[in-house]
């Protein structure tokens, strides 16, 4: 497995190190409730530094990645960064990143940790015969998201400065400070050199900030309903059935992003649909597990767990039907699922 430059760190702290996409990361410190609450409550970070950031300069990057991307670079300012997702020609989807523009020829992506070579690949092919785009791939640092209701005092705090707006970054010497993350809760995601990342990761540590793993990291995103590659997005689906019709961007019709066809015929009319479901019985809601409605299978879950925040056990499920309740089969049992609305968390209370 590979290590980031907080693996001792981990180590030292007593993490549980367990294989996530070929990297050694903790999955847990203290208990995965616990961390999960501290981030609702408080301020958590986390060590994503397995994620993959590339640099793309030159004279026609924007037009390129307004080519690649689904939504449209061209709304982004200097400091600012959108939602996206990179599809293939029939509309499956690649990726979901987040991309940066730094300047009007240097934007930067950061791909999933599981997906950075097939990514890669594709970006490449693309690049192919496109003068005015240079791509850097290079990167050895340190990822942290720092995460929680407390996360941005705790930051200044360090003397740590950050971003005044959602979806926003900003440049101290090497470091990239954005006001990204993917628990629901409000943070900056901080982008910096290995020796750096240890150095800050302590001083978080030392200014009251509580070491979390990707247990807690995966039951945020899930109350915060958020899509996790793999799960609620693969290349079989596009955007629009995956629940992400917003971050495509139609608006200019003269742009011809990648998969454009497809998606645009699918965001009018969807056959497939994103819903969020509740547990009306006894049990814990699992990924691929069946959806029926009316004795007849409709779908199933991408993505399922225990909500720590709320209680119950929350999923996320692609069907072709829309309707207020369904059921689902654990164990040869169907049990009661009520359709609600998603976040399903908010300020750590239930939506729902």
């Amino acid at each position: 497995m590979r290590q980031t430059p907080l693996f001792e760190q981990h180590q030292a702290l007593g993490g549980k190190i367990v294989d996530f996409a070929g990297w050694a990361l903790p999955v847990q410190y203290s208990s995965q409730k616990q961390e999960h609450n501290i981030v609702r409550e408080h301020v958590g970070i986390f060590d994503v530094s397995h994620m993959s950031p590339v640099d793309l300069t030159g004279p026609t990057v924007g037009d390129f990645l307004r080519r690649l991307l689904t939504n449209d670079v061209a709304k982004l300012s200097d400091g600012r960064a959108l939602y996206t997702c990179m599809c293939q020609a029939d509309g499956g989807v690649i990726d979901d990143l987040i991309v940066y523009r730094a300047s009007a020829d240097h934007f930067r992506l950061v791909l999933n940790a599981g997906t950075r070579d097939s990514d890669m690949a594709w970006i490449e092919s693309q690049l192919a015969g496109v003068a005015g785009v240079e791509l850097t791939t290079a990167f050895d640092g340190v990822l942290i998201a720092v995460q929680g209701p407390e996360a941005i005092a705790l930051c200044e705090k360090i003397g740590l400065p950050t971003p005044e707006k959602r979806f926003s970054f900003l440049r101290d010497g090497d470091r990239w400070i954005a006001r990204t993350g993917y628990t629901g809760e409000d943070g900056v995601e901080i982008m910096l050199g290995a020796e750096d990342g240890r150095q800050v990761w302590q001083q978080l540590i030392d200014a009251g900030a509580a070491p979390c793993g990707l247990g807690a990291r995966d039951s945020l995103r899930l109350e915060a309903g958020m899509a996790l590659y793999g799960n609620d997005l693969d290349r079989e689906h596009t955007p629009i059935a995956s629940g992400l019709a917003w971050v495509v961007d139609l608006k200019d019709p003269a742009r011809e992003f990648i998969g454009r066809d497809v998606i645009e015929a699918a965001k009018a009319d969807p056959q497939e649909h994103m819903v969020g479901v509740v547990l009306e019985a006894p049990g814990v809601l699992r990924g691929h597990l069946p959806l029926f409605h009316q004795n007849q299978q409709v779908g199933e879950l991408t993505s399922g767990g225990y909500s720590v925040s709320t209680g119950r056990s929350i999923g996320l499920a692609r069907v072709s039907t829309l309707a207020d309740d369904y059921e689902v089969e654990i164990r040869t049992k169907r049990l009661p699922l009520r359709r609600v609305k998603y976040p399903f968390v908010s300020h750590s209370k239930a939506t729902f």
